[in-house]
């Protein structure tokens, strides 16, 4: 067990050299723990052990995910997102998005990959009825206390400058989405369920589904123009709403537990492995990007067909 201590300090002391390149190690660990220097000389020189709660500030402080150091492969350290069950909740996973984005070191090698179950939640983050109606639902999924109530008569807090600086931070990267004929079916079923039950009216879903004909017709602009943005169709697999975010020396892989929780993984093997797999199922996907105008047509154009035939049979 000693041994084991002994390696664990030995190796958080080496990521945190890794982290701070030629900074003073003792004066980093100083201000980290808010110790003084010799007690920070102390610990890097293994004289004295650092305590559970100071590994877990560092790790914290530095991103280091402490998986690493545990003796069995199988086991991991997860973070989660905070349990959403009100609108302000959802605010506040809107905002530990942002700071996922913002806790890598983006560069023109960095790359978000998203596994789009759905639509991504990044493109519905704005002042729109479609937005709006995004919210309702997560709302009366989510929240088992929701009291079902017509659309119209729903008034949450509307979208502030985060989620706008959330957005913009996902539109400027080099992202990587994964689709399929499904990706807009959940959001299509949504409609037309809250239309059935008398909870959304005629004129709302119409509305609703011109916004949502709005945004294909955007993200098809985007496959055209944006050379920082690839989307893949993916024919085989289910897709999972798995998001990864890499920089090479450094990743999180989001994986959700429900509509609105994930769990955050920083495990180097862990999110090596969904590199691989993200990257093996491209090579059986279809770009869009390179497909030519008649392959990207055909995948938006069904969208865009779905939609018009759902809005005609409201």
């Amino acid at each position: 067990m000693k041994i084991a201590k002994e390696m664990f300090q030995e190796k958080l002391i080496k990521e945190i050299r890794s982290k701070i390149g030629t900074k003073s190690l003792n004066d980093e660990i100083a201000n980290v723990l808010n110790i003084s220097y010799d007690a920070a000389h102390r610990r890097t020189s293994s004289k004295s052990k650092f305590s559970f709660e100071e590994a877990v500030a560092l790790s914290d402080f530095y991103q280091i995910s402490l998986d690493q150091f545990l003796e069995n492969d199988n086991k991991l350290l997860v973070r989660k997102t905070k349990t959403v069950n009100k609108t302000e909740d959802l605010f506040s996973f809107f905002a530990s998005s942002l700071e996922i984005l913002n806790s890598l070191p983006f560069s023109e090698k960095s790359e978000i990959y998203y596994s789009a179950k759905d639509i991504p939640f990044f493109y519905t983050l704005s002042d729109t009825l479609l937005s709006r109606f995004k919210i309702y639902v997560w709302m009366n999924l989510l929240n088992s206390k929701q009291v079902f109530k017509p659309f119209q008569d729903f008034k949450p807090v509307l979208f502030g400058s985060k989620t706008d600086v959330l957005r913009d931070t996902y539109e400027k990267q080099n992202v990587i989405e994964l689709w399929n004929d499904m990706t807009i079916s959940s959001i299509l079923q949504q409609i037309s369920f809250y239309y059935e039950i008398a909870l959304l009216s005629k004129q709302d879903a119409i509305e609703i589904l011109s916004e949502l004909h709005e945004l294909i017709q955007y993200i098809e602009n985007k496959t055209e123009n944006n050379s920082r943005f690839q989307i893949y169709q993916n024919e085989l697999i289910h897709l999972s709403n798995d998001i990864f975010f890499s920089e090479g020396t450094q990743s999180t892989l989001a994986i959700p537990c429900n509509m609105f929780g994930y769990l955050l993984v920083n495990d180097t093997k862990t999110c090596a492995e969904s590199l691989n797999y993200f990257e093996h199922q491209i090579k059986n996907c279809k770009s869009l990007n390179t497909a030519g105008n008649r392959d990207r047509k055909l995948f938006f154009n069904k969208m865009r067909t779905r939609i018009e035939v759902l809005k005609e049979s409201l």
